[in-house]
């Protein structure tokens, strides 16, 4: 199976938009994660069906979230870059390493 890297900023950016949710309404934050976990099962399964935004970033949309996983595929893993809010400004995250 495929291993899945977060990218230190995309781990921390998840997990304080499923706080923020939280705080909005119990059970939010998770309904988040569980979005964001979705997300990434159905990269794992294809994850060329998804389009390229940057180089060799992908992109594929949370579900119920304005979120999008930015993520890039290599053989072995999947390093996901950015967890990002679409109404973010889209370029925040290129500056992040490899």
């Amino acid at each position: 199976m495929i291993a899945v890297q977060f990218h230190p900023d995309a781990e921390s950016e998840m997990i304080r938009a499923a706080g923020y949710y939280e705080t909005q309404q119990a059970g939010l934050g998770k309904r988040f994660l569980a979005s964001v976990q979705d997300a990434i099962n159905r990269i794992l399964v294809n994850p060329k069906l998804y389009p390229v935004v940057e180089a060799d970033i992908r992109r594929c949309l949370t579900r119920t979230f304005p979120f999008g996983i930015l993520f890039r595929g290599q053989p072995d893993r999947i390093i996901i870059m950015a967890v990002m809010h679409l109404h973010r400004d889209p370029g925040y995250w290129k500056d992040r390493d490899k």
